[in-house]
């Protein structure tokens, strides 16, 4: 399983996020970094590359995603360093979504909190091809933070059926993020993992929220999570080289699908 560093970027620097509380966030001080300046996402990036050998990084431009100018230029800085960019800058529609793939971004993330509809994400999956578009399904303590609603006016969808109709739509992963877990130690909920990956069982799948040790990746990798997303507890030193290696050697099982699990 690979594990995916996370640099949330917000006026050029690098912020700790927590419990989705942007107001909150400040530059980031880590044990990575040691000498540089606080919140430097480039010193970061290396040392993710460096420290970790970790070839991917996740990206969330906040400016984008609260209606600002996208970050391009300091994205493609990134890529420079040779980062495999997975990026979320609040894209709704092709022509931002190839910008973003020209600045760098590797996989372009269509955030189910800044999406428009699933037509807007079919398209941009279209314009991309669908290996190169990931849905994140964006909760705040499990419920989705979306206005979105089912086809002939069933109400809201549930986490599982919102997932089915990103991937229906042209998506080729899913990224289950819970704004309320992120930076708590909480951890991913796994009950959801299982959900997901026995009824999407080909599609990529990634989580990321409070992750904070070894034994809970490794957990998350046994029950078939394609990558993590870390970002405190590598700040911290909770997680480091050993750590990561261990995870990585771990590989995710792909279940048969079970076509009457209705959760």
């Amino acid at each position: 399983m690979r594990v995916i560093p996370v640099l949330d970027l917000a006026g050029g620097l690098a912020v700790l996020a927590q419990g989705g509380r942007r107001e909150t966030y400040a530059p980031v001080r880590s044990q990575l970094a040691v000498g540089a300046p606080a919140g430097d996402p480039l010193a970061l990036a290396r040392a993710f590359r460096d420290v970790l050998r970790c070839d991917d990084c996740y990206v969330a431009d906040l400016d984008a995603i609260t209606g600002g100018a996208p970050q391009h230029g300091l994205l493609a800085q990134l890529a420079g360093l040779g980062c495999r960019l997975l990026v979320d800058a609040g894209v709704a529609e092709p022509g931002a979504a190839q910008a973003l793939a020209a600045a760098g971004a590797a996989q372009v993330v269509v955030g189910l909190e800044t999406m428009p509809s699933f037509a807007a994400l079919g398209a941009v999956a279209r314009a991309l091809g669908s290996g190169r578009v990931v849905f994140s399904l964006d909760l705040r303590d499990g419920t989705p933070l979306s206005r979105l609603g089912a086809p002939g006016g069933r109400g809201a969808l549930t986490p599982l059926a919102l997932a089915g109709a990103a991937l229906a739509a042209g998506a080729g992963g899913v990224l289950v993020l819970d704004l309320a877990r992120v930076g708590s130690g909480r951890g991913v909920d796994p009950e959801r993992v299982v959900a997901l990956r026995r009824t999407y069982p080909d599609a990529e799948l990634l989580a990321g929220g409070g992750v904070a040790s070894r034994g809970e990746l490794e957990h998350l990798a046994d029950l078939g999570l394609d990558a993590a997303l870390v970002a405190t507890a590598l700040h911290t030193g909770r997680l480091g080289p050993i750590d990561l290696e261990a995870v990585r050697r771990r590989a995710a099982p792909r279940p048969a699908r079970h076509s009457n699990d209705s959760r």
